[in-house]
């Protein structure tokens, strides 16, 4: 397999091809409402409502060191912007301009768009590599660009949507020359670190593949290689420190491994993502792992099995030279499968040891790490499709398979958008109506939920009203946590609700299951204990203040 060791096409015309095209592709899948700053409507449920509440409150957080801190998101169990899944590299970037911003403000459409923008321009240069016909690499980048795994993440996982770090890692292991390689790689992996720690697993696994056998094939220094890795691994930790990832000890809530996997046949399910491709019986939790290939690229990849023939499976013997990336190509896909191997009922278990069960734990949701073999796997087909077939033919049969791809996924991608297109608005509707909540946003400065939880029950409902009015609370929902944190705060919430003991700088929120408890210990002539809009409370100190307002009898928990 030679690549293309001419220099490439301008970058001006690819980058324009590339704006126009994932404006188009953007505008098309998820709609333009999702680009308006103040519209957070379409962020007010599931994953992508906690993704904004992280960033709302690190918006609203003096800044701190390590940049990515978010501590009053969480409190005595906060950790970092990149545990509520916010993007750490836009939080970051506007939160430096939070001043100027709206009071609503949200950045998730913005980095919807530049996904699509990048996907084709990474893409086009991957396929650049292997044709210089122009019409070609088009065809070829919009198929990576209408890739079901990607769209698919449209459903919450916004930070995830960025498969563009991918293609770009490809790109830079399949190019025959590159200045400042070690430069790019470093850069490459330090984004990938501050989007998503999957993403920076997956591009690392890739750099890895690379370097090895750059270093077997080409016979760089291994001084040189040795300065690599420390530059590369460098840039990562310092990366990795800002973004928060070493907020959460070793000790985190974690688990899932072998759950969230891939099954054998996940690139021919369709999973709704087909109006021809009929569902494969999954068993639960393998939807993560996903791996459509689409229709329009399985019509190519039938396509492409003759000139593999012809060629006498040409691209396997040039796979065979690069040996690091078959090898860990290879070994994502056996991870992406997890130890729970099979379909809903045919599947067996491999047993694993503790510490590698604990290990692969880090990475739960294995069946995403199949993504970079999957766009190996696109990259092989058009290649094949390239040099299988004169050059009209080519462009003809990814041309078809294109638009087959783009109107045979749109099954599912116009469901998407429907979500995504709802009507605007700059606020969530609230449980949250009685005037006591406004009046309490004003006497009190943090919100506490007991005990607390990195998952608690009307989170949501309960960050929100704390984040509206810029105040802390341990009313969370987090992607991972400090399980000694998580611990020592309960052992105070415990502490506080036996003596009655309350601060009086904190409005508390219970389960219906702590009433009898808090009711036993209140001090009921200076604290106030209600059920308002179905919420049981305590506002320390509220029955001795002259200016607040009475709560209606009928409110009263006791």
């Amino acid at each position: 397999m030679k690549f293309n060791s001419h220099k490439a096409r301008g970058h001006w015309p690819v980058s324009l091809f590339s704006i126009a095209v994932g404006l188009l592709a953007f505008l098309a899948v998820v709609g333009p409402r999702a680009l308006y700053p103040s519209n957070i409507a379409w962020l007010s449920a599931g994953d992508p409502a906690f993704h904004y509440l992280g960033w709302l409150f690190f918006r609203n957080s003096d800044w701190q060191f390590p940049i990515g801190l978010n501590p009053s998101y969480g409190l005595e169990i906060s950790n970092a912007i990149i545990f509520s899944d916010s993007n750490p590299l836009f939080a970051i970037f506007f939160k430096m301009f939070s001043g100027f911003l709206p009071e609503t403000f949200q950045y998730f459409g913005f980095w919807l768009l530049v996904c699509f923008i990048l996907q084709t321009f990474f893409a086009y240069k991957l396929i650049g590599l292997i044709s210089k016909n122009a019409l070609l690499c088009a065809f070829g980048a919009c198929c990576y660009v209408f890739s079901p795994p990607m769209l698919w993440r449209l459903n919450g996982h916004f930070s995830l949507v960025g498969h563009f770090l991918i293609v770009a890692s490809l790109y830079l292991t399949f190019k025959p020359s590159l200045q400042y390689r070690i430069t790019v790689w470093a850069l490459l992996l330090s984004v990938s670190g501050f989007t998503h720690a999957y993403l920076l697993a997956m591009v690392g696994v890739v750099w890895i593949a690379d370097l090895l056998d750059r270093y077997r094939q080409r016979g760089i220094p291994l001084n040189m290689a040795i300065l690599e890795v420390a530059v590369v691994i460098g840039f990562v930790l310092l990366a990795s420190w800002q973004a928060g990832y070493f907020s959460v000890g070793g000790d985190i809530v974690s688990g899932g491994f072998g759950y969230y996997r891939m099954h054998p046949l996940s690139i021919l399910d369709a999973s709704g993502w087909s109006y021809f491709v009929p569902d494969i019986p999954e068993a639960p939790g393998t939807y993560e792992g996903f791996n459509y290939l689409g229709l329009g690229m399985v019509l190519l990849g039938a396509c492409s099995l003759p000139a593999a023939l012809a060629s006498r499976f040409e691209i396997i013997r040039s796979i065979l030279k690069r040996p690091a990336l078959l090898a860990l190509l290879l070994l994502l896909t056996l991870f992406a499968l997890s130890h729970q191997v099979g379909m809903q009922s045919l599947w067996f278990s491999l047993p694993l040891p503790e510490p590698v069960q604990r290990f692969a734990n880090i990475f739960r949701s294995s069946g995403r790490m199949f993504w970079p073999v999957y766009y190996v796997v696109y990259f092989a087909i058009i290649f094949l499709i390239v040099r299988g077939y004169s050059r009209r033919v080519a462009i003809a049969l990814i041309g078809l398979g294109l638009a087959v791809q783009i109107v045979d996924t749109s099954a599912e991608w116009l469901e998407i958008r429907k979500r995504l297109m709802t009507i605007p608005g700059s606020h969530w509707q609230t449980k949250l109506v009685n005037p006591f909540w406004k009046e309490a946003a004003m006497r009190y400065n943090r919100i506490r939920w007991i005990p607390p939880e990195e998952n608690s029950v009307n989170w949501q409902e309960l960050a929100n009203f704390a984040g509206v009015h810029k105040m802390p609370t341990d009313a969370v929902h987090m992607a991972r946590v400090d399980m000694e944190s998580l611990h020592l705060a309960n052992e105070k919430a415990i502490e506080t609700l036996m003596t009655g003991q309350y601060d009086r700088d904190s409005l508390y929120f219970f389960g219906d299951n702590a009433i009898e408890k808090v009711a036993r210990h209140l001090n009921s002539d200076s604290d106030l204990f209600a059920r308002i809009d179905g919420f049981v409370v305590v506002a320390p100190g509220w029955n001795k203040c002259a200016s607040c307002s009475s709560v209606p009898e009928e409110l009263d928990a006791k």
